[in-house]
């Protein structure tokens, strides 16, 4: 028999395990559902490719640059330095005022832009280095 403590947290956290549950279920079910009552006429217009309406020519196996991959990975990157750098400059403030927590933040968001410089120097020079 669980303590009053250990009821009173798992009744604190039943909304998080509903939560969890629908998060879980709802894309199964949307997946099956979809399956159960989608129409299946397939026709050779429905199997083609679709260009804009236009009927596709030549072959669809293309040099394509993975260059534009990369400048999606570093425009990722740098979209989620902001967040966290802009995060920080919230709580600045707070974490500087703390005696004990000031140098472990101050060297936490030292630490993660020195990471961020590092790799993207990397990146860009890997990229300087495949266009050649």
């Amino acid at each position: 028999m669980p303590s009053a403590e250990a009821a009173a947290l798992l009744e604190r956290y039943y909304p998080v395990a509903i939560f969890i549950l629908v998060a879980l279920i709802f894309p199964i079910q949307t997946f099956l559902a979809t399956r159960l009552f989608r129409p299946n006429r397939p026709s050779p217009l429905k199997d083609m490719t679709y260009e804009c309406g236009e009927e596709p020519e030549g072959e669809a196996m293309i040099r394509f640059h993975f260059q534009y991959y990369m400048f999606a990975i570093i425009f990722v990157v740098f979209d989620v330095a902001a967040v966290f750098l802009l995060l920080f400059a919230l709580e600045a403030k707070t974490l500087l005022a703390d005696g004990v927590a000031a140098p472990v933040a101050v060297l936490a968001i030292l630490l993660f832009v020195g990471i961020l410089f590092i790799t993207t120097n990397y990146a860009l020079k890997k990229e300087e280095v495949i266009r050649i």
